[in-house]
């Protein structure tokens, strides 16, 4: 709970991976990073995903997030949010680039795999279904960056969306610097907004959404383990 901000070097070390297995994250912070093949991972969160999922997680990891956008890529080809995020073109074949780009940094071996409750199903603009899924490189939800919903479907009085989600919290990261949540930069969020929309993040430091067959960034977590 103390943000440092400090270069860890260019990758990492046996120490440190010693570390993050044993759960001590030695002389590691939050806001400290690495930059790997002109990439900086910076740490957001230490253990965030600790006794979650449907099969309960028990390996130490740190939770990392991207400075900037890695590319650009649309959420859908046309304006649509049909099957939600899981049946987005960004989760089925959009994050292959960063997933390569992760796994030639840290080695996949280090790539915590876990259980995401992820939505995929859309009726009426809101989130109808989700269904739990092995998940190793996401984009980020509304409460991730934002620390709760802003424009991501919410209950009408009449209508419950399902939202399940055990990234329902804002990575400490986002709550020491704010100014690193846009950073000056757009991305997509996987929260389904509406029919045609999905969240995301603004350069301007917005909160915003846009049609789906926009090209914005991909900026997504992930976390890796000893």
């Amino acid at each position: 709970a103390i943000y440092r901000g400090k270069s860890l070097g260019s990758a990492v070390t046996e120490a440190q991976w010693a570390a993050i297995q044993a759960g001590t994250f030695d002389d590691m912070y939050i806001g400290d990073y690495w930059t790997i093949s002109g990439v900086t991972y910076r740490i957001a969160a230490f253990d965030y995903y600790l006794r979650a999922g449907d099969t309960d997680m028990t390996t130490h990891h740190v939770t990392l997030v991207p400075d900037g956008a890695m590319y650009s890529h649309t959420m859908n080809d046309s304006n649509v949010t049909t099957g939600g995020y899981v049946g987005s073109k960004m989760y089925t074949t959009g994050l292959a680039d960063a997933k390569t780009t992760i796994n030639n940094a840290f080695g996949s071996a280090h790539i915590l795999t876990h259980r995401q409750y992820l939505c995929n199903a859309v009726s009426n603009g809101k989130p109808s279904g989700g269904s739990w899924y092995d998940s190793t490189v996401e984009l980020m939800t509304e409460q991730n960056v934002y620390g709760g919903k802003v424009f991501g479907a919410g209950n009408d009085g009449s209508t419950v969306p399902v939202l399940n989600t055990v990234d329902k919290s804002q990575y400490p990261l986002f709550a020491f610097r704010p100014d690193l949540i846009s950073n000056r930069t757009t991305f997509w969020l996987r929260d389904v907004v509406s029919d045609p929309y999905f969240a995301f993040a603004e350069l301007t430091g917005f909160a915003a959404y846009l049609s789906a067959s926009f090209a914005l960034g991909v900026r997504p977590a992930f976390s890796i383990i000893g």
